[in-house]
């Protein structure tokens, strides 16, 4: 029984250092889909997440919609991320896109790029700025087997947060709940 933890956005040099600690505390697993020109930005926050046994998705190049876009700009997009990933050592096979919003052809760019594309079955809303407490309140029914929980371990568009402070909180929250409930951290199946 597996509960998913993945975060968006990413790496921060702030603050997924601090989220790495604490899942290790939890010997936890997650998945970080991250901003591709953040992830060359840090190559050593990606070298841990990967050593640390995590596993690295795409999130995007550009944090944009695919619905306020065509498929070629697309097609450039994911390519210019994927191009430097690779630079950074990271082949990923699981793309989360921006907002989880997809057009029609967002499929046929994945399947290209041989991405599965993964959304999320738990929405903390971390990007609000809501206490560890509060989220954890609104997701604790939600928190199960096969959950794919969505947080975010960098200050993305759109955020009205002023740090990750209370997402770090609501995992180690998650990890205690997870143990109760006789949950593994893990990764989407």
């Amino acid at each position: 029984m597996a509960l998913a933890l993945t975060f968006d956005d990413g790496p921060d040099p702030r603050w997924t250092n601090r989220l790495l600690d604490v899942l290790a505390d939890a010997a936890a697993s997650a998945t970080f889909f991250t901003i591709a020109p953040r992830a060359a930005e840090y190559p050593d926050l990606i070298d841990r997440i990967a050593g640390d046994g995590h596993q690295i998705g795409l999130h995007c190049h550009e944090h944009v919609r695919h619905s306020d876009r065509s498929i070629e700009w697309c097609r450039r997009n994911t390519d210019r991320a994927l191009d430097l990933l690779s630079s950074v050592g990271v082949r990923p096979t699981l793309w989360r896109t921006p907002w989880g919003d997809t057009a029609p052809w967002s499929a046929d760019v994945a399947h290209e790029n041989q991405l599965r594309i993964i959304g999320w079955t738990v929405d903390t809303r971390d990007w609000r700025g809501d206490t560890a407490e509060q989220m954890l309140r609104v997701t604790k029914d939600e928190l199960r087997d096969g959950a794919i929980v969505l947080a975010h371990d960098g200050i993305g568009p759109g955020a009205t947060r002023a740090d990750a402070q209370e997402t770090i909180a609501y995992v180690s929250l998650v990890a205690e709940h997870a143990a109760e409930a006789g949950l593994e951290l893990g990764l989407p199946a």
